[in-house]
């Protein structure tokens, strides 16, 4: 399910002693994280290692051909970054090394200023990366627009193609892409045909090897493609070329190691910056590219594989952007200090790591030490390999970089102009002065958009409806004068504001029109797009059908009747209040939780509109209307139904059909009681198919054979278990429940009511209760407030031994494939609380419902998947 009651992170109970208190007893809680513990190496990321290292060798190699630099710098990188960043990065599954996206800028400092300087800048942007990570500057590194960041990596990776396209020629690549563009003629000219072949049978098995068919096929495509179409290039190259040119490792005797940076101090500094800036990136985007990754892994696990196989392994913790710029900035120093390439994390490695199984640190930092043997003991191998079946696989991975999904992500969102204009400026001028580039382009757009406003004017019999479409700025004012000067003087006017955005010069011009307009006998109604008065005081405004919060003044159409009201030109009942549909929309073939469940309420657009926090002219305060009687019965109904299908249909649909061809499959059967103060959809954050729900006066399990006529629990218990296949069962209490004050109470009068006899399935939570051999259950360490609340308690706990005693209840658990919780919610105080895993599966004595904070681990929605 897409959304379901959140649970803790860990539910292993220990014994605690008790604590000093007089009938006390301290909540179980998750053992504390370890700290300290040993490096631990499991075999999945044993086999990933040796997967990266086997991409990561002729990749890094590749690299430093294409910076012209020392063939053995790509290595050092490569270990360091596998070791130092795997270590101390903030992104477990995140694989480290030479940077594609520094290829260009990396050739250029190089030329300009020389291999020993480029190490010493490289520390420099190493020092400003751990700056940056120090001060937490790494969200908002992501804060730049995504055009511009794929924009540059594009115009980078188009840069990197020319330049070895040059050497799968037979040449030597120009100084710059557009150099690189027009010396391809005189390449063409001298063509030798050895590297030529050779690069080409590179790119060609590259691209065949992930599409190998049949059992040999899968078979082989465990061999990294990389690895494959190197090794075989060069097998090729020693039978039919061997005077080809090769890689020429020199002895590490003459590795050079940094200098003094020698220039310009604003060149250099500058070099500095640019280094950082684009490792910084590549390096962020890809740590969200890996969590992405590792979360459709899990995804994937958790669907195909039944819950009682899913291994035991901790999960991979999401990205610390922070930590992990840090991490790369100690990497980058290190590198710059051993004569290294500029680090930073790669997709292509970090992807073939998060695909090859790894589940922790171990496999990046194994994958360093890897090459750092390879480094010392294979050297007459590497040396063996062509230059142009690196030049090829670096090539490749620059065309990579110019991603069809990214183009087409930013077309869809009318941003194609800035990703277009960064890639040009990459190319042409370079990386920095192509963002600057980028970011102008991208301002522009930006104000062209926010001065882009659209005003009508339509006679509608004696009254004026003026129509505003877009932001209202001062650049707008000029337009809007003149327009609103040309309506007759004292006429009556409907001004519909269709934006989200007024600033104080369009306020001010709008507010004295309106003025004069109404000094005159006018008439002015200022409405949104759904013709719903806007504006009014924040505590009216605000207190209506916002999603989910505050509930309690949800009643929107609880008002008087449209027509009339609009005759008067007041409000028009829901007419105001539209939900933003682009915001929430489910995507196809999905369950978004927020869109289809909060969207039952209607969101006031118009009301939320202007951050300037001023009202709109012409808007009689709150007190000025009119007090009406809320309409009941019928009239309720007929009107929330309306709501329902102007505001939320529309967004929900596409689901619901889906559901409705396919079935339900919800994940959870959900028992709670029937009183109307609990949501369960809101509570759970779930929406249509989550969760299949019975609702009874107080959420009773009548034991199996109790007695006839309470049947229908069972056998939704029977339907949801054996035929839907659920994953686990929520038994939920709440506070203040009038079953439980019921039972509390004393002997009814006639008990052979209906109600009485349902109420007797609670009788043996009220024994349990006041038993002395049992200890009493508690919220998160305190003592229930009193006895309903204590009952609440007790009788969740003791629905959860009803349920184990159903024989399709109880096999399913003794196979491990169905989980009970139990689930707690104090209405007062809006906060949910889940029974320690112990007491939830009968093992435990101690019966405690511990707090669910907004921060915990399982935040996302899901219910986790423990053992019952």
């Amino acid at each position: 399910m897409s959304a379901c009651v959140p649970t803790r992170d860990d539910h292993t109970s220990r014994s605690w002693r008790q604590s000093n208190g007089p009938g006390i007893k301290r909540p179980h809680s998750p053992p504390p994280p370890r700290r300290g513990g040993r490096f631990r190496i499991a075999g999945a990321d044993l086999s990933a290692s040796i997967t990266v290292f086997l991409i990561a060798v002729p990749m890094s190699l590749g690299l430093a051909v294409a910076m012209d630099a020392p063939l053995e710098a790509g290595l050092v990188s490569a270990a360091i970054g596998g070791i130092v960043a795997g270590l101390l990065g903030g992104t477990p599954l995140q694989v480290s090394g030479p940077s594609a996206g520094l290829t260009v800028v990396t050739a250029e400092l190089i030329q300009i200023h020389g291999w020993r300087t480029t190490c010493a800048i490289t520390i420099g942007a190493g020092l400003l990366q751990i700056l940056l990570g120090a001060v937490r500057a790494a969200r908002s590194a992501l804060a730049v627009s995504p055009a511009i960041v794929h924009g540059t990596l594009a115009g980078i990776g188009v840069a990197i193609a020319l330049a070895q396209l040059h050497i799968v020629l037979g040449g030597s690549p120009q100084s710059s892409a557009v150099d690189n563009a027009l010396a391809l003629p005189a390449q063409l000219d001298r063509l030798s045909p050895a590297a030529p072949l050779v690069g080409g049978l590179t790119i060609a098995i590259l691209m065949a090897w992930p599409r190998l068919p049949g059992r040999i096929g899968r078979a082989v495509r465990r061999i990294p493609a990389a690895l494959a179409s190197v090794a075989i290039a060069t097998t090729v190259a020693a039978v039919a070329a061997p005077g080809i040119a090769r890689v020429d490792l020199p002895s590490w005797r003459s590795h050079a190691l940094p200098e003094l940076p020698q220039g310009p101090v604003l060149a250099l500094a500058t070099a500095m910056f640019t280094v950082m800036l684009v490792a910084s990136l590549e390096s962020l985007l890809a740590a969200v590219a890996v969590d992405k990754l590792t979360t459709d892994r899990a995804g994937r696990q958790s669907t195909e594989t039944p819950t009682s196989a899913v291994p035991t392994a901790p999960p991979v913790r999401r990205a610390d952007l922070d930590r992990e710029l840090r991490g790369q900035g100690i990497s980058n120093v290190l590198a710059g200090l051993l004569g290294g390439l500029p680090v930073s994390g790669g997709a292509v490695r970090s992807s073939a790591n998060v695909r090859a199984g790894a589940t922790g640190r171990a496999s990046t930092v194994l994958h360093g030490v890897w090459v750092l043997l390879a480094a010392g003991l294979l050297v007459t191998a590497l040396e063996w390999i062509p230059l142009a079946a690196l030049a090829a696989l670096v090539m490749m991975v620059g065309i990579q970089m110019v991603s069809y999904a990214h183009i087409r992500n930013v077309h869809k969102h009318r941003e194609f102009p800035v990703y277009g204009a960064t890639i040009t400026g990459v190319v042409l001028f370079g990386v920095l002065k192509g963002v600057a580039i980028g970011i102008a382009v991208a301002v522009v757009i930006a104000l062209h958009r926010l001065a882009r406003t659209r005003i009508t004017v339509t006679d509608q019999g004696g009254q004026h409806l003026v129509v505003v479409r877009g932001q209202l700025t001062f650049l707008a004012v000029p337009r809007l004068s003149r327009t609103l000067g040309r309506l007759p003087q004292g006429g009556d006017a409907v001004v519909e504001l269709d934006g989200f955005f007024m600033d104080h010069a369009a306020y001010e011009t709008i507010q004295d029109w309106s003025d004069a307009q109404t000094a005159q006998g006018g008439r002015v109604v200022f409405t949104g797009r759904a013709g719903g008065r806007i504006a009014e005081p924040a505590s009216a405004a605000h207190s209506c059908c916002r999603p989910w919060t505050p509930w309690r003044n949800h009643h929107c159409h609880d008002r008087p009747e449209p027509d009339s009201v609009h005759r008067d030109g007041g409000t028009r009942a829901d007419a105001g209040s539209e939900h933003h549909a682009a915001a929430t929309r489910p995507s196809p073939g999905t369950t978004d939780a927020t869109a289809t469940d909060a969207t039952s309420n209607s969101t006031p657009t118009t009301s939320d509109a202007a951050p300037t926090a001023e009202p709109v002219p012409g808007a009689p305060s709150s007190t000025a209307l009119p007090a009406t009687p809320r309409r009941t019965g019928a009239h309720r109904l007929v009107s929330g139904l309306s709501s329902f299908q102007r505001n939320t249909a529309p967004l929900v649909r596409e689901e619901l059909a889906r559901l409705a061809r396919e079935g339900q499959r919800p994940s959870q059967l959900f028992i709670t009681c029937a009183d109307s103060r609990l949501v369960t959809s809101m509570i759970t954050a779930s929406g249509p198919g989550d969760l299949f729900t019975v609702r009874n006066v107080g959420n009773l399990v009548p034991p199996p054979g109790a007695e006839a006529g309470d049947d229908s629990v069972g056998a939704a218990i029977e339907y949801a278990v054996d035929v839907l296949q659920v994953e686990s069962i929520t038994v939920c209490g709440h506070s203040g429940c009038g079953a439980m004050q019921a039972l509390l109470g004393a002997e009814p009068d006639n008990p052979q009511t209906s109600l009485w006899r349902w109420l007797r399935h609670g009788l043996p939570s009220l024994e349990r209760m006041e038993s002395r051999h049992r200890a009493w259950a508690r919220i998160s360490g305190r003592l229930p407030a009193d006895a309903v609340e204590q009952l609440c308690l007790t009788n969740v706990v003791q629905q959860l031994d009803h349920l184990r005693a159903h024989e399709s209840v109880s096999r399913r658990l003794a196979e491990g494939t169905l989980q009970l919780h139990g689930m707690y919610f104090h209405v007062g105080e809006a906060q949910a609380y889940l029974l320690t895993e112990g007491a939830s599966a009968g093992t435990c004595i101690d019966e405690v419902f511990d707090h669910v904070g907004p921060g915990d681990p399982s935040g996302s929605g899901e219910l986790e998947r423990t053992s019952a």
